[in-house]
């Protein structure tokens, strides 16, 4: 018997719908087709759907998650040219944000808080409590770095290297040294939206921050070793960076959110910010770090599968980081059936449409993961696999994603096993791929193309 849509999204936790997931999908890259051309605003909180005259938000640019969740699929789906708007929205906000680094702290570079709108607002607005932090821009300036990694493009880096370098002289400038421990921090900020001790915002130094900082300067100075331009700056960066405050671990095994060790197991907020460093960023990784990424699982495990659309989209992306294929399909079918209206948009609530692209982006993360390496002059890409299939995608086929290091990946499995992944390199770049914990043996196929094959 065949139902509509909207009987599939409410029947979606019962099971036995694997396609469905399959139009979510597609169904988020035909919104971010619609919402963000080039030459056109990016996508904002509605996208371009809002039908209101007051609405939620003002229908403006959140930038402590939720526009950075947009563009989370533009480059791995081969939506490279949907990211265009965003870019054109960065670089008219380091222009704005530079005379607010310079008339609120007295700094170089530039500053965007939370929020930013139609004419680049860039001060910190409505309360303390949400708007006093200076990492927006940060953040933003982490997609500059997203499309050289998966494009290899040296004019584009070229073009906006000025702009990352821009936001990460503000924090030269504004970061100082906290009196107890010596590292550098943030102060004032906050973990976006979430209070510490129970009772305030503000803080000094919040996890976020100092990941979304180390993030820009070390993208700044393999920018700078790129384009073989700032040698002094590159310097200054490379000191500075071995200075933030580390993640730790706290008390009850958790990743600990603020300097100090207050997250407590009764805490189940909807930001789960300090779990950047697990993604979108790549900071935390079972192979790399696997003490940080027990304490992240652990705080994921705290705060619970509950949350908003968004949230819970933010969420199959951490799941499937952490390469638990059945709970992050856990959290889709969450995000679906409590997070989705019939009409397939995602319910904040009220309407936001970013719980759509996050949760798209998370199935993409449970069929491949991407990662680039630097070795001093060039980018070398580095694919997982199938790294977190769920059994409910038992078989199946995808082709046509994007990976760092410049290289589109088809993949076919069956009783959850891999069948065969064609990989072609558009750039020559080096390549490493591993599956089920091995690395493939690989074989070049016509120049450019590898192609690998699993045995079992």
């Amino acid at each position: 018997m065949k139902l509509t849509t909207d009987e599939r999204i409410k029947n979606f936790a019962e099971g036995n719908d694997p396609e469905l997931a399959a139009l979510y999908f597609q169904f988020a890259r035909y919104l971010l087709i619609s919402c963000s051309r080039p030459g056109c605003q990016s996508a904002n909180l509605q996208g371009l759907w809002n039908d209101s005259v007051k609405p939620p938000w003002s229908s403006k640019y959140t930038v402590n998650i939720n526009t950075e969740m947009n563009y989370w699929l533009a480059e791995p789906t081969n939506l490279s040219e949907c990211h265009e708007p965003l870019f054109a929205m960065i670089k008219d906000i380091s222009v704005t944000g530079r005379k607010t680094a310079k008339v609120n702290y007295g700094s170089d570079g530039w500053v965007c808080h939370h929020n930013t709108d139609l004419w680049r607002a860039t001060g910190p607005i409505d309360s303390a409590f949400y708007g006093f932090w200076p990492s927006g821009g940060a953040w933003l300036c982490q997609h500059l770095w997203y499309r050289y990694e998966y494009s290899g493009d040296k004019d584009f880096l070229r073009e906006y290297y000025p702009v990352m370098k821009g936001g990460a002289e503000f924090f030269v400038d504004t970061l100082v040294e906290h009196p107890k421990y010596k590292w550098l921090v943030t102060c004032p900020s906050i973990s976006p939206e979430n209070k510490i001790f129970g009772d305030t915002s503000i803080c000094a130094g919040p996890t976020m921050d100092m990941q979304i900082i180390r993030d820009l300067f070390n993208n700044c100075i393999k920018a700078s070793e790129i384009l073989g331009v700032d040698e002094d700056f590159r310097k200054v960066l490379e000191e500075k960076v071995n200075r933030l405050s580390p993640m730790q671990i706290g008390k009850h095994g958790q990743l600990q959110e603020w300097l100090e060790d207050v997250d407590g197991p009764e805490n189940h907020h909807r930001h789960v910010s300090h779990l950047y460093g697990l993604f979108p960023s790549s900071q935390i990784s079972k192979d790399k770090t696997p003490d940080l990424f027990e304490a992240a699982k652990k705080s994921l495990e705290t705060r619970g599968d509950g949350g908003t659309g968004w949230s819970m989209a933010w969420k199959v992306n951490f799941w499937a980081r952490l390469r638990d294929g059945d709970h992050s399909y856990l959290m889709l079918t969450n995000l679906i059936s409590k997070g989705t209206y019939p009409n397939m948009f995602d319910a904040h609530p009220p309407f936001q449409i970013d719980g759509n692209f996050g949760g798209a982006n998370g199935i993409t993360e449970m069929l491949m993961q991407s990662y680039s390496e630097f070795n001093g002059t060039e980018l070398k890409g580095l694919i997982y696999l199938l790294p977190a299939l769920p059994s409910a995608l038992r078989s199946g086929s995808v082709k046509g994603l994007r990976a760092k290091g410049g290289f589109e990946v088809d993949i076919e499995w069956k009783d959850n096993k891999l069948v065969q992944a064609d990989i072609k390199s558009l750039y020559g770049n080096d390549l490493k791929v591993r599956y089920d914990g091995t690395e493939i043996e690989t074989k070049t196929v016509k120049g450019k193309t590898y192609c690998f094959m699993d045995s079992k």
